[in-house]
């Protein structure tokens, strides 16, 4: 019995070592459950970071939408039960065919597909832990589907161009915020799509992003199209419209001049914030600010405390991306380079795998992962250095077909056994490619 105990520590040990996020709630005591838990999912990580066609992963082409791809979320969990065997990566498309579809990347295989809707489908997100599908259309009318069964759950028409979808939980509910052309913020709840609130931020311009932060307590929302226009940090409980909020809260925190901007996941408000430095020399500054509710002798604020500060070159002022990693390290990609600095700016690397420009880039515990119109995907290994800091390696290609069909990869997303991109076709017709590693 003493025996049995230590070997099931040991696989316990080894597993939270290895993998402090990794899913226990439906784990088994038993010895066998870690043991399994712990090779099935060694195997996995071998395979993704060795990348060799055939022998550590398998391609499915998904084939079906008439025209261009719009949104790509996984609808599963990213996590798996790793202790079975049983990993399921279910990834849903919307498109401009005026379908929302689902697909099984182990099985290879449509799962469904929706009626045709009236109008094109503009935006996707998902939310895997309801199984839910959320769309909107180009003429702003959002719809909720069971994720298990492609059936329409509700309907709320916005009338108005939807920019951007986020959801938010606060007191345990979940919400829906829909960011529009107009510059509103309207939040609806999940799943019946009643209206909570409408706030006006931006203006009359815009909302080019919407983000809600790690711990579900913010909201920062943005504009693209006048630097005047600051960028604004709102409570979730403000547009939830719960009835907490003290009257004597301010409502939101101007970020001036913020064009981008990311969360860091491991900190649960700290904010990286992109401006316009110098327009005439190409440079951005990068500002990294721990958002706070700050109690004075009147009222409650929201304030910033800056955390982080620093300037970079960029050529031109197109296809800028920036995502975050931990607490404290910044990935940002322009044209074919992808970079990766400390929030006080402090550059790790440089990488040019890509000889096109990086469309999208997939960011986990375990690696990064860039899309480029070059029509391949490159994977990065996060790597621990002696100084302490995160790098990245770079791994291998993941190869997406033949340019006489395809212009290139448009978006990219992966879980723990598997990556999935969006190709643009040259007839319109895009696809779907998935790379399946729980082999």
């Amino acid at each position: 019995m003493n025996k049995l105990a230590f070997f099931m520590g040991q696989h316990l040990r080894l597993c939270l070592e290895r993998w402090i996020f990794c899913n226990l709630s439906n784990m088994d005591s038993e010895i066998n459950s870690w043991k399994n838990y712990y090779l099935h999912r060694s195997k996995t990580e071998q395979h993704m970071a060795s990348g060799h066609s055939t022998t550590d992963y398998n391609c499915i082409t998904f084939r079906g939408h008439t025209d261009s791809i719009t949104g790509l979320q996984y609808l599963s969990n990213l996590d798996h039960q790793f202790d079975t065997g049983i990993c399921k990566s279910l990834v849903c498309t919307a498109s401009r065919d005026c379908t929302l579809r689902a697909w099984n990347v182990q099985e290879g295989k449509q799962l469904w597909s929706t009626p045709v809707q009236e109008e094109p489908l503009v935006k996707l997100i998902t939310v895997p832990q309801k199984v839910l599908a959320i769309t909107t259309d180009s003429k702003g009318k959002i719809k909720i589907w069971n994720g298990q069964t492609g059936d329409e759950l509700a309907a709320y028409d916005i009338s108005c161009t939807v920019c951007h979808l986020v959801t938010s939980k606060v007191n345990n509910q979940l919400y829906l915020t829909a960011g529009t052309r107009g510059g509103a913020l309207i939040t609806l709840s999940i799943p019946n799509l009643s209206q909570i609130s409408h706030l006006s931020v931006m203006k009359d311009y815009q909302v080019d992003f919407l983000l809600v932060s790690p711990d579900q307590q913010w909201i920062i929302a943005g504009t693209e199209e006048n630097d005047d226009i600051p960028a604004k940090v709102l409570r979730t409980e403000l547009l939830s419209n719960s009835g907490n909020l003290s009257p004597t809260t301010t409502d939101s925190l101007p970020l001036k001049g913020c064009f981008m901007a990311c969360w860091l996941p491991k900190k649960p408000s700290r904010v990286v914030t992109v401006t316009h430095s110098n327009v005439m020399s190409s440079e951005i500054t990068i500002v990294t600010l721990d958002i706070i509710l700050q109690k004075t002798k009147q009222k409650l604020e929201i304030q910033a405390k800056q955390v982080g500060n620093f300037t970079c070159k960029i050529v031109g002022w197109n296809n800028i991306l920036v995502e975050g990693h931990g607490i404290n390290t910044i990935i940002l990609a322009q044209g074919t380079e992808l970079k990766l600095f400390s929030i006080d700016g402090t550059h790790h690397a440089s990488f040019r795998d890509h000889k096109e420009t990086i469309s999208g880039i997939s960011v986990d515990p375990f690696r990064v992962v860039t899309a480029s119109m070059d029509l391949s995907l490159r994977v990065y290994t996060w790597k621990r250095q002696p100084n302490k800091y995160l790098n990245l390696e770079s791994n291998y290609h993941l190869l997406g077909g033949s340019h006489l069909r395809s212009r290139g990869f448009i978006s990219v997303l992966c879980d723990y056994v598997s990556i999935v991109g969006a190709v643009q076709s040259k007839d319109g017709k895009d696809v779907l490619k998935a790379y399946n590693f729980n082999l």
